[in-house]
Parts: structure tokens; sequence; C-alpha cells
């Protein structure tokens, strides 16, 4: 945050010290020289000293080189030339993980990059015991990268996305223990592979996906015939039904009366037939000798006109 009031008290204070020597000027000017001189030393001494730090800022404060307290947010005073302060932005901070070129266990060349979340909960620790905390994290979080993903195969790194990040998040927290950061968060960003091992992955999953469709149609297929037998034997077993199904039929072909419908066969006659053979099969399983199918067993000319018995 810019420290405006420092700003503002200096300037402040300047024009007040000229309209003290100003006037002096005109009497003695070497003496309002010296006194111009001296205020503007002290000036500058009395801004330097006043600080500002925003809501989310704290200030460590170095003593003559030693840690001494920490500061902020808003307004807080230092020793000049003797004190030193280091702001620390204690938000969550975000660090790029570049592009590292990794080999995973089945030995696929991939190329991984992430982002890594973390925020400064020890302003005093994080600027004392590390030289560059951003720096520093950054770079553990490209070593965990490479440890947890070579240890992977390519199907893991593929569906396992999500508990990869956590374990590389959770390599970080482990190493960094004790610098005053907290890790909140690391995610994997692009995962590229080599063109020759995307086609051949399109290629297996088109060939997947065929055989699933093949699979769905085989079943659907198996599902109809089933279907289409149980018709068939409720309609063999249901009298008239076949003839009401071929009356749905001929009514399906059309309402209008351009369509002409020609029975070749009427469907009495089939009904007369089916029934002759299932009198010819009763005869057959009672052990009597089936008489030949004539007009008159079939039932066409009354029984003892031109009737032939063995």
């Amino acid at each position: 945050m810019v420290n405006y009031i420092s700003g503002l008290v200096f300037w402040v204070l300047l024009f007040v010290g000229a309209g003290f020597v100003v006037p002096m000027a005109q009497t003695n000017p070497l003496r309002a020289i010296l006194v111009a001189a001296g205020w503007i030393v002290s000036d500058l001494i009395l801004a330097s000293s006043i600080k500002l730090a925003a809501q989310w800022e704290r200030a460590v404060v170095f003593r003559l080189g030693k840690y001494h307290a920490m500061k902020g947010p808003g307004l807080f005073l230092i020793v000049p030339l003797i004190d030193q302060a280091r702001i620390v932005d204690t938000r969550i901070l975000a660090v790029d993980i570049p592009t590292q070129q990794v080999i995973t266990r089945d030995n696929v060349p991939v190329t991984v990059d992430g982002v890594l979340f973390f925020k400064v909960v020890a302003p005093q620790d994080a600027i004392i015991k590390v030289q560059d905390y951003r720096y520093a994290i950054a770079q553990y979080a490209q070593t965990s990268l490479r440890d947890v993903i070579g240890q992977m195969s390519l199907d893991q790194l593929l569906t396992e996305r999500e508990q990869i990040a956590h374990m590389i998040e959770g390599n970080v927290e482990k190493d960094t223990t004790g610098w005053g950061v907290e890790v909140t968060g690391l995610r994997l960003q692009d995962i590229n592979m080599p063109e020759d091992l995307k086609k051949m992955m399109s290629r297996q999953a088109s060939a997947e996906r065929e055989k699933r469709a093949n699979i769905t149609k085989a079943e659907g297929d198996k599902e109809a015939a089933m279907n289409l037998a149980a018709a068939a034997k409720t309609m063999r077993e249901s009298p008239g039904a076949m003839q009401l199904r071929t009356l749905q039929t001929i009514d399906g072909l059309g309402p209008t009366a351009s369509n002409t419908v020609i029975l070749a066969v009427p469907t009495d006659i089939m009904e007369l037939v089916q029934n002759v053979s299932d009198l010819t099969g009763n005869l057959t399983r009672n052990g009597h000798k089936s008489a030949p199918v004539t007009a008159a067993t079939s039932g066409i000319i009354p029984p003892g006109e031109g009737l032939v018995r063995d």
C-alpha cells in the first residue's frame, strides 16, 4: 500500500518551515539557510518514521538487525535510521509451476504444469527463516510434482488428477513446515502427451465406443426376438388373434380410399386348414389311421356325399 501519510506530513512541515525561513532570510540570510537545511533534514527523518500497512499486510520490524516486533495493520512508527520494516502480504498467493517434462512409471514422456496456492501465517518466520519464500516454495512444488508423477502410470495421471494434486500439496506442505507459510491448494492445469500417443488413444476410444454400440444393438435384437416369440405364442394360443392382427395390418395400410387391399386367401379358409391340421394330429396321437383329407372331411361338402373310407 502506498504510504501517502508520510508524504503528506513531509509537505505540510515543509510549508510550515518555509513560513519561518522566508521572513528570516530578509534580515539574516545565512541564519535562514542553516535553519532551512536543519528543518528539511528533520522533516525527512520525521516523515520516514511514519509507516502505513493495509489490512492484509504485516510489518516485521528489525532494530539494528535484530527482530524487534511485528506491526500493522494501520499506522505505526519506527525509529529512523535504527529500525527497518519489511512489509509482508498475508493474502492467499498464487505461484505458477512452469511446464515440467516428466517420465511416468510406464516410460511415457508428458509435460505438466500447475499452480500452487499458499498464504503467509507467520510473517516473522517467512522473513527470517527463508531468504525468498515465494521462490523457495515454487521450487519445492516443481520437484514434488516430478517425484509424484514419476511414480504414476499414464492412466493414473489422466484419471486421478485430483488425488495426484493432493499428494503434491501434502509433500510441499510437509517440506515447508516451519517456514511460516500454509499451502491451501494445488491444481494441475494441463497435461500434454506426444501426438502419436494421442492418436492411438483416440483410436482406442473409438474402438471401445464401437464395441459398446455393437453390444447394445445385439442386446436390442435379442430382446426384440424374445418379444416376437412371446407375441407369436400368445397369438397361437388365442383364437381369433391372427384374424385381429390381420385386420389391424389392413387398417394400418392407410385410411384413404385410394388404397385397395386384396386378400389372396380368406381368413376363414386359413382357420379351416388349421382345424383340419388339429384334427389330423389328434387322430394320429390316438392310434387311428388318419383319413385322407377330402372335401368331405374338411367340411366343404356334407358327410356321406362322395365320402371315401378305408
